[in-house]
């Protein structure tokens, strides 16, 4: 029996693709019905959440610990003494990175890392390597001598270097150079020394309790003097030798290789280590070792580390001198801004000036996010300079183009007056300025209304 051929198949025709392809029949993104998916565990908030609860059960259970140790009275205490110290030297970290800021939230991490997680890594290591060189050789004395000056400093640097260590894999673009690994270290150690504080010194009000002492002639008045006056900076010096090392294999240009890049943060940490194990030897071979130590070593070393980030972050100020003409001779910013964004009081000026404009606050956040922008703009082509930024340059480069743009009517006057005020240009314009625009751009801009 014959049999009709089966209908031919209709498949509908594929619509062809401009060269600006247009969607107006595209809904808003919250009635897609199509997304892209991928796993759950890659979530930013999945992960966020993770750390969030890993900090804060690290958190429980070494408060717990100190409390444990202290009493609660002692712990009240250790904490209002210990928080003291906290607010000088993360606000003088955070001074250090004026220039181009990283995010709060890379700094909330490093503190609470170093406040919880690597502390509790520190007092159960410690404790447990104490007793059992203890257990094995039958001598307490030594043991603990042997875990002040050996044992603590590994322990303590690699638990806290470990929070460098993942804001340089995980936060790269972030990470750029000495200043980063000085301020994400300081953040660090200063969390850490908070805890530790609290233990040391809840442990001598408990002393105190129970002869009966008060005073100057306390043991709580001599922890606070030794730990909270005489060497507050004493964990972030030890643990910015790790935060230096990071830093510069941030700038070592691929040339170098990668395994002179990961010997340098090691370099740095066994630096560290070896510094801390110093301070801690000193403590435990009698006062006059502490004094001699404290005076001959960590005084000058504190005062090197200091010229040494100040000289880093006039560097990059310079840095932004150097880079930021090349956009203003293609017309992208004013002759003056390189001027204003090189120097941290004219900048200062430029938002304070534009925060008495009728804009208010809105003006003077929008100059700083200009300012750091163009920050961010010159450290990028300065690493491309060195072969240290990826294929992606050019997209990136855009991208902060685009956002000076955005703002430029706006921070570009207060940025000339600044110049000027400042005396880095020579004539003082009136401020606020004439309304009209500021200055009119000759030079091809991709971003310009035509």
């Amino acid at each position: 029996m014959y049999e009709s051929p089966p209908h031919p198949r209709q498949d509908p025709a594929v619509p062809d693709c401009e060269q600006q392809p247009q969607f107006p029949a595209v809904p808003p993104r919250a009635h897609w019905r199509y997304k892209p998916r991928r796993a759950w565990w890659r979530s930013k908030a999945v992960r966020a959440g993770a750390v969030i609860t890993l900090l804060a059960l690290c958190a429980l259970v070494i408060l717990a610990i100190v409390r444990d140790e202290t009493g609660t009275h002692g712990f009240l205490v250790g904490l209002g003494l210990a928080v003291l110290p906290v607010p000088l030297l993360t606000a003088a970290f955070r001074w250090l990175d004026r220039v181009e800021p990283g995010p709060w939230r890379n700094l909330i991490f490093a503190f609470a890392w170093g406040a919880f997680a690597a502390a509790l890594v520190a007092i159960i290591a410690n404790s447990f390597a104490t007793r059992w060189i203890a257990t094995a050789t039958a001598d307490p004395t030594s043991a603990d001598t042997l875990g002040a000056t050996v044992i603590a400093p590994v322990v303590e640097e690699s638990a806290k270097a470990a929070a460098v260590l993942l804001i340089f894999v995980f936060r790269r673009r972030e990470f750029t150079g000495i200043v980063d690994g000085v301020v994400v270290a300081g953040f660090t150690a200063t969390g850490f020394a908070f805890t530790e504080n609290i233990l040391y010194l809840g442990n001598a009000f408990g002393e105190d309790q129970v002869a009966g002492a008060s005073g100057l002639a306390s043991v709580t008045a001599a922890t606070f003097f030794v730990r909270i006056v005489m060497s507050p900076f004493a964990h972030p010096l030890f643990t910015v030798c790790t935060g230096i090392g990071f830093g510069i294999a941030a700038l070592a240009p691929p040339r170098w290789g990668r395994v002179r890049r990961v010997a340098l943060p090691l370099l740095g940490l066994a630096f560290a280590m070896g510094v801390h194990a110093l301070w801690n030897g000193s403590a435990a071979f009698g006062p006059y070792s502490f004094y001699a130590v404290y005076a001959l070593f960590m005084v000058p070393a504190f005062a090197l580390l200091t010229w040494l980030v100040v000289w880093t972050r006039q560097r990059e100020l310079r840095t932004i001198s150097a880079e930021l003409p090349a956009y203003a001779a293609a017309g992208w910013l004013a002759a003056t801004e390189p001027l204003a964004l090189s120097s941290m009081r004219a900048r200062s000026l430029a938002r304070n000036a534009a925060g008495r404009t009728p804009g208010g606050r809105a003006a003077a956040r929008a100059v700083a996010e200009y300012e750091a922008f163009a920050t961010s703009l010159a450290f990028l082509r300065h690493r491309a300079h060195r072969g240290t930024v990826g294929p992606d340059f050019a997209a990136r480069e855009q991208e902060l183009l685009h956002h000076l743009w955005q703002r430029r009517d706006v921070a570009g006057p207060a940025l000339e007056y600044a110049a000027r005020a400042t005396g880095r240009v020579r004539m003082l314009p009136p401020w606020p300025p004439h309304p009209a625009p500021y200055r009119d751009y000759t030079a091809y801009n991709p971003y310009r209304q035509q």
